[in-house]
């Protein structure tokens, strides 16, 4: 007779122990859910970002949880910083088995007022910093002959918003270089995805969802009429960054309340 112990079945398959995670962007509202999330699933984080009064509390409050958390200050627009960081990571722990290219910024303007050093920066971190990261991370792990790298798209991959121009391109560009990966380091037992957060709160995001028409807009273009939680991403990543997921690779999944499917309905018929 099958024994079924749901605790181990789960842990089989979704634990993440004995996993070194690179996590950048892990000071922000989605990484630092992520963060937390991951390491109470068993990762072992090297948490990565430019804000290191943020980035020390958190690898703090992992530890004093019980999980594993080493905190590294990165520039991913950097390629000295990239480097070097890296080479860190890799002495400290050995390996990594995860990467996960979280670090981001937005600024809203409209396609007309964006100047060169606003497209630059956000390039930059948004894509620039991704590309070269994996690359540098993908070395290391060809030579373990495994990895797994999660890129933090968007729906502005998909679906655009008004004054989201850049922002939209890197993430548009971010979910290619993702199938890229998947094609050509699967040889090397690289797998690659992405994730496309819809319409997330944070504390960046506060003030479009406190904002009276930009809200209204929102809620009416996502089925769930609500923004998404950091935390309600910490699933589907701890998934990919899984076992869980050894046969995916090349995809981008999202995450947004129904925002892609259609939104809310127009009035229709109905019995109920």
């Amino acid at each position: 007779m099958i024994q079924i112990s749901i605790g181990e079945n789960l842990e089989k398959l979704f634990s993440l122990e004995g996993k070194t995670i690179l996590l950048t962007g892990a000071a922000g509202g989605i990484g630092e859910e992520l963060a937390k999330g991951l390491a109470g699933a068993g990762g072992e984080m090297a948490l990565c970002d430019i804000a290191e009064n943020k980035l020390e509390k958190l690898a703090a409050y992992i530890v004093a949880a019980g999980g594993k958390a080493k905190d590294y200050r990165m520039d991913v627009s950097d390629h000295a910083s990239i480097n070097a960081v890296t080479a860190k990571i890799i002495e400290d722990f050995g390996h990594i088995d995860v990467l996960i290219n979280c670090a981001g910024i937005n600024k809203r303007e409209g396609l007309l007022d964006v100047d060169e050093s606003t497209y630059d920066k956000i390039m930059d971190i948004n894509l620039k910093g991704t590309y070269f990261l994996s690359q540098a991370v993908a070395k290391y792990m060809i030579k373990e002959k495994k990895g797994n790298i999660i890129n933090i798209a968007s729906h502005n991959s998909v679906g655009m918003l008004g004054g989201c121009s850049v922002y939209g391109a890197s993430k548009s560009a971010v979910t290619a270089i993702t199938r890229s990966m998947a094609v050509e380091w699967a040889g090397y037992g690289i797998r690659a995805n992405a994730i496309a957060p819809g319409h997330i709160l944070t504390d960046l995001t506060t003030v479009t969802w406190e904002h009276p028409e930009r809200s209204k807009y929102l809620k009416e273009r996502i089925a769930m009429q609500r923004p998404g939680m950091p935390s309600e991403l910490v699933g589907l990543t701890v998934m990919l960054a899984s076992d869980a997921s050894s046969y995916m690779s090349g995809m981008m999944v999202h995450v947004d309340g129904g925002c892609l499917a259609g939104g809310m309905p127009w009035p229709f018929d109905t019995n109920y």
